[in-house]
């Protein structure tokens, strides 16, 4: 597996964040009442956006390997807690944020070639993965 450039990297996150304003008009449409205008506008455009997406799509995995475009893919969680708390309102939760750091980590593991850099990383999930199990660690207590 060779090492992904920061600029197609950039370009999964552009692709992804696109995937993820798809969810946005899905949670509006199913605000309003089945079949409405709005519902109908709010699905066309969740519509036009998963086309627009597909398209992007098939042209970046052209040159990306489809592992390493799929694990950038995994961001979309964290894009979408994102709208979620800035376009309605919705509470994050620790666990939220601890579960998007592991995935974050996880994708710099897989775009890392370094060996001393991925052992350092894999050793935080580790970390954070025992803090998600564990009631009692000193730092939900500290956040809490």
């Amino acid at each position: 597996m060779k090492k992904v450039s920061l600029k197609r990297i950039i370009v999964l996150q552009i692709i992804v964040i696109i995937y993820t304003f798809s969810t946005v008009f899905a949670k509006l449409a199913s605000q309003e009442k089945f079949f409405s205008f709005k519902f109908i506008i709010f699905l066309m455009l969740e519509l036009l956006i998963l086309f627009i997406y597909a398209i992007l799509w098939q042209q970046i995995i052209k040159k990306t390997e489809l592992s390493i475009a799929y694990m950038n893919k995994s961001l979309a969680l964290f894009w979408s807690m994102l709208w979620s708390f800035f376009i309605f309102e919705e509470k994050i939760s620790i666990n939220n944020i601890i579960g998007v750091v592991i995935i974050l980590l996880g994708i710099m593991i897989i775009n890392t070639e370094k060996e001393e850099e991925k052992e350092y990383v894999e050793w935080f999930v580790s970390v954070c993965t025992a803090c998600l199990v564990c009631n009692d660690c000193v730092f939900f207590t500290s956040v809490a």
